[in-house]
C-alpha cells in the first residue's frame, strides 16, 4: 500500500514537471516569435527609410477615394476659362495688326503732307516760270536794241537817237530789276568753267594760255530761277 501512495506520487511530480517545461517551450516558443516579428518590423521601417520616395509614390485605396471628380460648375468654368483665353489671343492679335495700320496710315500721309508742302512751295517759286520765259525773249529784243546802237551815234546831235537809247537802257534795267526780285537771274559765264547744268556748248576753239573747257564766247545769256536753269546760256568753249 505505502509502495502504491509513493509511485502515485512520484508520477504526479513527473506530470507537474512535464507541464512546467512544456509551458516553458511554449513561453520560450512565443517570445521567438515576437522577437522574429519585431527584427521583421524593424527591417520593414529600415528598407521603408531607405527607400522614402518610392513609398511615398504609393497611394491606399481609401487615398484614391478621398479624390472627387470636378463638379459640372467647375468643368463650365474651366470651358469658360479657355474661351476668355482664346479671344483674349484674337483680340490682341487684332490690336496688333491695326497699330500697325495705324502707324503705317501716320506714315503714309506725313509722306503726302511733305510732297504736298513741297509742291505748294515749288508753285508759289515756280509758278511764274512760263510767264518769266515769256518775258526773255521781251529782255533779249531790248538788249539786242540798246547793243546796236552805235555809241558815237548818242549824243546831242541826235536828241531823238539820244532819248530813245536812254529810253530803251532804262527800259532794259527796269525789266532786269523786276526780274531779279522775283528770284530771275542772268547767267553770263564769261571765262568761268562749262557747267553742263547751267550751258549748252554750241563749238569748242583753241586759245592759248587758258585752261581746257573754259567759256570764252557767250552768244546767248542764260537765265535761272531760284537756282532752277530755265534758259541755258549758249557759250563757246576751249578745247581739252
Amino acid at each position: 500500500m505505502h509502495r502504491s501512495k509513493t509511485a502515485l506520487n512520484l508520477l504526479q511530480r513527473l506530470d507537474r514537471l512535464r507541464t512546467a517545461s512544456s509551458g516553458s517551450l511554449i513561453s520560450r516558443q512565443m517570445h521567438m516569435v515576437v522577437v522574429a516579428q519585431s527584427a521583421h518590423s524593424r527591417l520593414l521601417w529600415s528598407e521603408r527609410s531607405t527607400h522614402g520616395l518610392q513609398v511615398r509614390n504609393f497611394s491606399t485605396e481609401k487615398d484614391t477615394a478621398r479624390v472627387e471628380e470636378p463638379t459640372e460648375n467647375e468643368k463650365k468654368l474651366t470651358l469658360e476659362l479657355e474661351e476668355l483665353r482664346k479671344e483674349s489671343i484674337e483680340l490682341t492679335e487684332k490690336v496688333k495688326s491695326l497699330d500697325d495700320k495705324y502707324k503705317r496710315a501716320l506714315a503714309e500721309s506725313e509722306n503726302i503732307r511733305r510732297r504736298l508742302t513741297k509742291q505748294i512751295d515749288d508753285a508759289k517759286q515756280f509758278g511764274i516760270q512760263g510767264f518769266c520765259k515769256d518775258l526773255l525773249e521781251v529782255a533779249d529784243i531790248l538788249g539786242h536794241a540798246t547793243e546796236a546802237v552805235p555809241k558815237e551815234e548818242i549824243s546831242d546831235k541826235n536828241p531823238h537817237l539820244k532819248n530813245l537809247f536812254e529810253g530803251l537802257t532804262m527800259t532794259r534795267q527796269q525789266l532786269n530789276s523786276v526780274f531779279k526780285r522775283h528770284g530771275l537771274e542772268t547767267v553770263n559765264p564769261m571765262n568761268e568753267k562749262f557747267n553742263p547744268n547751267l550751258h549748252e556748248a554750241l563749238f569748242q576753239q583753241e586759245v592759248a594760255n587758258v585752261e581746257p573747257n573754259t567759256v570764252v564766247v557767250v552768244s546767248k545769256i542764260g537765265y535761272k530761277l531760284h537756282d532752277r536753269c530755265i534758259r541755258p546760256a549758249l557759250v563757246g568753249v576751249t578745247k581739252g
